[in-house]
């Protein structure tokens, strides 16, 4: 997370809101041997209090999970390269501006029970977004290829206990320089979509 508190004004409601929307994000532990990683759709409860995820029962993180452990899931949004000549005043540098949210918890492993529900509730979340398409479930598989692949995953849940977001887009700048530079974002932006960054660097976070 960027230390300048101006970047850091969205509150918890925001950036929940922002993690749910996504609800795809990097997974970072301590593994005996070093940082082990994953990237992983999960489903955010609706109170902020927990998150459901599933992982390939082969992967290191899932192997690790004998007992419950730190965790954080790193959700990143749009980003772009800043040019300083996009500003339109002297002695600007460089910079990058981005969205990112941080979950924090416990990471535990559920019983091999809880893996349908989670499974389906993440389908049906992704597939109402889908919509007009009918959507997808479990129930379309055979019983039997079904079964063989739930044996292949674990369901896990996180208690988040700390959520953090930076929202960097020009805050630290006058508007009319910051919006200057949204506009060469919109049309010459770099990066993860920037025609979305540009839109939030219109009407960034305030206190």
């Amino acid at each position: 997370m960027h230390p300048n508190p101006i970047f850091r004004t969205a509150d918890a409601t925001r950036n929940l809101a922002y993690a749910r929307d996504r609800s795809f994000g990097l997974l970072g532990i301590n593994g005996a041997d070093g940082p082990l990683m994953a990237h992983v759709p999960f489903l955010l409860a609706d109170d902020g209090a927990t998150l459901d995820l599933h992982l390939v029962r082969s992967n290191p993180i899932a192997r690790a999970l004998c007992e419950p452990l730190q965790a954080v899931i790193a959700v990143t949004g749009p980003d772009s390269y800043i040019s300083p000549d996009w500003y339109g005043v002297d002695d600007q540098v460089p910079t990058w501006n981005y969205v990112a949210v941080h979950l924090r918890g416990t990471l535990e492993r559920l019983p091999d029970e809880a893996l349908r529900d989670v499974i389906d509730r993440q389908s049906a979340h992704f597939e109402e977004q889908l919509r007009p398409k009918a959507p997808w479930s479990s129930a379309k598989m055979t019983h039997e290829v079904l079964a063989k692949m739930m044996r292949q995953i674990v369901p896990c849940r996180m208690v988040i206990d700390s959520v953090d977001g930076t929202w960097k887009l020009n805050q630290n700048k006058a508007d009319g320089v910051r919006e200057r530079a949204a506009g060469f974002v919109n049309g010459h932006g770099m990066g993860s979509d920037p025609a979305i960054l540009a839109a939030l660097m219109l009407t960034p976070p305030r206190r």
